[in-house]
């Protein structure tokens, strides 16, 4: 892997409050193999080096499919015995600030088992000429979104669920057109999932029974 290249982050440490199924959203099976396992093959495909940073509690699940180097668990307490930060800003910070020998960083959400492999790789090639840029299908944003290494300050600096949202309104980000509708697509509630498997090419079903699937949250 080419340490000059851009690093992904996987954002594994999301407590899914909003899937009020049984057990955790990324355990979850879709063809045989879990969310995570699927959004980690698209990662690993791509021949980027990643990081997946998760929770204590699915540290167990993560350390199925990766390597305990390519992952980082979040602290529950920090040093004084408080509750840690929490939240999707507190996460993209703690990954890049890991990472920060890279040459930039795409921030994938962990629930997104549709997304595919050469749009993480049409995103980073973007990065060469932008500070940001993002996936975009139909017109519409999802993820992967880039962030060049100019702005490792500004991401280290994240905290709480507000996310990397408020730096693509102040720096200019670049739309990367891809015919991959899995961009706009995660798992967070039931009916996510149920709509994941109906389209997903590991679960074979008649083409009438695909239909369109809810946008997922940007970074």
């Amino acid at each position: 892997m080419d340490q000059r290249r851009p690093a992904v982050v996987v954002l594994a440490a999301g407590r899914g409050q909003r899937f009020r199924g049984e057990g955790h959203k990324l355990e979850q099976l879709v063809g045989g193999e879990t969310v995570l396992a699927h959004t980690l093959r698209q990662t690993m495909a791509s021949g980027l080096r990643y990081l997946v940073v998760t929770s204590t509690a699915l540290a167990p699940l993560v350390r199925r499919h990766v390597a305990e180097r390519d992952m980082l668990v979040l602290p529950t307490q920090d040093r004084l015995g408080r509750p840690a930060p929490v939240g999707m800003g507190h996460s993209i910070a703690a990954g890049v600030a890991a990472t920060g020998d890279a040459q930039g960083w795409l921030i994938v959400p962990a629930d997104m088992p549709l997304l595919q492999t050469s749009t993480l790789l049409a995103v980073a090639r973007a990065l060469e000429h932008d500070p940001i840029a993002y996936a975009q299908y139909d017109g519409q944003r999802g993820h992967p979104v880039g962030f060049s290494a100019e702005l490792f300050s500004e991401l280290t600096a994240l905290q709480g669920d507000e996310g990397a949202r408020k730096l693509l309104a102040r720096f200019p980000a670049q739309a990367v057109d891809v015919n991959d509708p899995g961009v706009l697509v995660d798992v967070d509630t039931v009916e996510d999932l149920a709509r994941v498997v109906s389209v997903h090419p590991a679960v074979p079903v008649p083409a009438s029974a695909r239909h369109r699937l809810r946008p997922s949250e940007s970074v």
